[in-house]
């Protein structure tokens, strides 16, 4: 969970009917800027753009402020615009869940243990910073875990792919293709960079909720998908994505390359940040309904309550709190369920940080394990 925007993600906009009435800079004067080491951010949707160094940006967050680094699309955007009316994102109807047998039968193979282990390689590594060494061997691990876990279970129609970016840590996309070539592709996705706002790229970050947390409830998904031999009828990926933390960046990267292909994307879900509660309070899944698709939200309020033991509640996080605002950026249909509600400031506290750790008060693999299941509800709902 995260705090940036600029030009590009304005022009962006833009192409797909938003209201982002703001002067682009010219490519000559993007050039310049970028070559100077300077990042171009917004930080609403009718705000202009705003070059930053990297030392302005990062005590933007640290004073919590959320924007999107939109530097690293603008020039890919340009040609989005040349090319704009070639991808249309898909508006899709979303049906009441209709699989419970089926979903419940893979629910009962979920397991936290899996999830407690997965989670204790990811926060041993020193950060997992975007930039950092360290945070490029995590990706490579969570690379490795997929392939290992598709490759176990004979799956020659699963493909796990490395997003590179101009940073050290790659995206990660992990595909199940459906046996329909032609259908849209439902998208489960969360960040796998951490970060400590007091020393980036060498201090402690363990991210064990921020968001080692979703991480590990996705990879727990596709595993019992994948060994329990589900086929999908439409194409269903799981994104692990670098540089959230810096602005969006990877899911950004990813997401304006889906438009540009014309890839139809039929809906695209969030986990950031699921172990925490905090104490006291009563456990909730908050789905936010700023930055996100109304019908898809409507659809997983149905998830929550087909398939989860605790209700859900409705918050909002603000401009570009978390990947799905990238998506919703370029007109795809995505949700967001949280661990708490903001309002209040029942989020955990202690992210960005050396101490965001499973030994926080109010951290609960409990209430993790229902964001897991509502994402394979989600998975199973939508590619059948």
């Amino acid at each position: 969970m995260r705090f940036s925007l600029s030009a590009a993600a304005v022009l962006a906009a833009c192409l797909i009917g938003q209201a982002f009435a703001v002067p682009a800079p010219s490519l000559s004067d993007f050039a310049a800027k970028k070559n100077e080491g300077l990042r171009l951010l917004t930080f609403s949707e009718d705000s202009a753009p705003v070059w930053k160094t990297e030392a302005e940006k990062l005590e933007l967050m640290k004073q919590e402020v959320r924007f999107f680094d939109i530097t690293d699309v603008y020039e890919q955007d340009k040609i989005v615009e040349a090319t704009r009316g070639k991808a249309k994102a898909l508006k899709a109807t979303y049906p009441s869940p209709s699989h419970q047998t089926a979903v419940n039968s893979l629910i009962a193979k979920l397991s936290t243990s899996n999830m407690q282990s997965n989670l204790a390689t990811l926060t041993a590594y020193n950060n997992r910073y975007y930039k950092s060494t360290t945070g490029a061997e995590a990706a490579t691990w969570i690379q490795t875990t997929l392939k290992n876990i598709a490759s176990s279970a004979g799956r020659t129609d699963v493909t796990v792919t490395a997003f590179s970016h101009s940073w050290a840590q790659s995206s990660t996309i992990a595909r199940i293709a459906g046996s329909s070539s032609t259908g849209a592709v439902t998208i489960l996705g969360g960040h796998m960079d951490s970060i400590n706002l007091s020393s980036p790229t060498n201090g402690r970050a363990p991210g064990a909720d921020d968001d080692g947390t979703g991480t590990v409830n996705l990879i727990e998904v596709y595993r019992v998908l994948i060994t329990s031999g589900f086929k999908p009828t439409t194409p269903l990926e799981f994104h692990f994505y670098s540089g959230e933390e810096g602005g969006l960046l990877g899911s950004q990267a990813i997401a304006s390359s889906y438009y540009s292909k014309g890839t139809s994307v039929k809906a695209m879900l969030q986990l950031d940040m699921t172990g925490y509660f905090k104490p006291g309070t009563t456990e909730v899944i908050a789905l936010m309904t700023d930055n996100v698709d109304a019908g898809l939200t409507t659809f997983v309020q149905s998830l929550v309550t087909s398939y989860a033991k605790i209700p859900y509640a409705t918050d909002k996080c603000g401009y570009g709190c978390s990947d799905h605002a990238s998506w919703n950026k370029y007109g795809y249909p995505s949700a967001i369920p949280f661990e708490a509600l903001f309002t209040p400031g029942n989020d955990n506290p202690k992210i960005h940080s050396s101490s965001d750790t499973t030994s926080v008060s109010g951290f609960s693999w409990s209430h993790s394990l229902e964001f897991t299941k509502v994402a394979l509800g989600f998975a199973y709902e939508l590619t059948v």
